[in-house]
């Protein structure tokens, strides 16, 4: 059948509830549902005491938000369960974290088949089906279990695990078929697409649909919010301190306490003579009724205590660490102030922090950009400084290298830097996305473990 003219369906775990939605992802799918109308499906939030049936209509106009309610046990079981104790760990290259418990994995399965038969429902010929993230990896199987023939595309925004860490997987048979039922799987990076051709080599499988579409920012928006943020910013510094910023999510795969001992190390060869360097690290909370993330937390303040207790003078902090959210535009102000941007993920599918920084910064007198090397934006931002994250001496050498780099170098690197982030922006890859999605039906596998997942629930 024709896929031209239909509606877009975007599925993902949370769905906006604000009229004007703001973040540049929410504002890109915002502006893809409005130009080619259609409707964005997401779950309530939370556990709900008394979850509705089937889809709600939260708002209407140029396209509809319907969401679908978890019950207590859909939350932990397919949320914090599954996707979050099982798939988050294993993707992020911590099969060590994975933490497999009853019920998991049918609660996981059962809340995917849910939402396909809710799918399958509103879904008009012609219509594409855009699925977001992991929490939906076995849906478009389950689409197709039920007879859905629609364009049906995927977006991972973090890593593609390795081949050698997917056998800890409960359904490690079946990640390839959730795979092969998409018509365009995306995901972040090129290294991300040979990590699933390596998968399918492994088990002598066949994939053609992995594509790589690196997610940007909207730089002039982020920019013009830094620029009026920074004019009111009245955060106490004193003279000639330097400023190096680290945002994140309190999470193991940041890399967070590896930072903190790389800016630890530069502190230790620090001289007298040099500049005092301050490292704002924010990193508001995430899941903190997961045992690793409450082990992370523990481990991070107790190296900034002692990072703190061992160089602080009287006039001179050198970690301030805030653990909860700062507004995103009091953020963009500071981002534009800071000299150093330390984005050194362990594991990260793409990074948007570091391309924020770049946005953010003054062309004409720039800070500079410390990369992990294991950020999905390492491939596409080579100007950056690229640091191995788990070696706390290179970190701080690059940081010593970063204050003290010339004007024209630093100009010279953000200025290359900055011309990736403006030409593969937010729009470029909506439009990318869909472009792909649009397009014809390159392939179709046998996926021979759909009758059998499905029958099993």
């Amino acid at each position: 059948m024709s896929q031209k003219g239909g509606r877009l369906i975007v599925i993902s775990n949370r769905i906006p509830t604000d009229e004007t939605p703001s973040g540049g992802l929410v504002v890109a799918l915002h502006e893809a549902l409005t130009e080619r109308g259609g409707i964005w499906i997401g779950s309530s939030g939370g556990p709900q005491e008394a979850p509705r049936e089937g889809l709600t209509q939260i708002a209407s106009g140029a396209y509809s938000r319907y969401a679908f309610d978890l019950s207590h046990a859909d939350y932990e079981q397919y949320y914090l369960g599954y996707a979050n104790s099982v798939l988050w760990p294993l993707f992020h290259r911590r099969a060590d974290l994975i933490n497999v418990q009853p019920g998991m994995v049918e609660g996981y399965m059962a809340v995917n088949e849910r939402l396909a038969k809710m799918v399958a429902e509103i879904a008009q010929p012609g219509d594409l089906i855009w699925v977001h993230d992991y929490h939906f990896l076995p849906l478009a199987a389950a689409l197709r279990a039920l007879g859905v023939d629609n364009r049906v595309g995927f977006f991972l925004h973090i890593p593609f695990p390795t081949a050698s860490d997917v056998p800890a997987l409960p359904q490690a048979d079946d990640m390839l078929d959730w795979v092969a039922a998409y018509d365009v799987f995306g995901m972040q990076t090129e290294t991300d697409v040979q990590r699933l051709d390596a998968l399918a080599a492994r088990v002598e499988g066949k994939v053609n649909n992995g594509r790589a579409f690196p997610i940007g920012i909207d730089p002039v928006g982020y920019r013009d919010a830094a620029i009026a943020s920074a004019a009111g910013d009245n955060m106490a510094l004193s003279l000639g301190q330097k400023l190096i910023i680290g945002v994140d999510r309190l999470d193991y795969s940041k890399g967070l306490v590896h930072r903190f001992e790389g800016f630890g190390a530069y502190l230790a060869q620090r001289q007298d003579s040099d500049p005092k360097a301050t490292l704002l690290q924010i990193a508001p909370p995430s899941r903190e009724n997961v045992d690793a993330y409450q082990d992370i937390r523990a481990h991070l303040e107790s190296t900034a205590g002692a990072l703190n207790g061992e160089y602080a003078e009287l006039d001179w902090t050198p970690i301030r660490y805030i653990r909860r959210n700062v507004a995103r535009e009091r953020l963009a102000g500071v981002m534009r102030r800071a000299d150093v941007g330390l984005v050194t993920p362990l594991a990260d599918g793409m990074n948007l922090v570091a391309k924020e920084f770049v946005a953010a910064q003054d062309p004409d007198d720039p800070g500079v950009l410390i990369l992990s090397s294991f950020a999905g934006a390492a491939e596409q931002m080579q100007d950056a400084l690229i640091v191995n994250p788990y070696d706390a001496t290179e970190m701080g050498d690059a940081i010593q290298k970063a204050l003290s780099m010339s004007l024209d170098e630093r100009k010279a690197r953000h200025a290359a830097l900055l011309d990736g982030v403006q030409t593969q922006d937010i729009h470029w890859w909506t439009q990318s996305c869909l472009d792909a999605l649009a397009g014809e039906r390159v392939w179709l596998r046998p996926l021979a473990t759909w009758a059998r997942t499905l029958s099993a629930l």
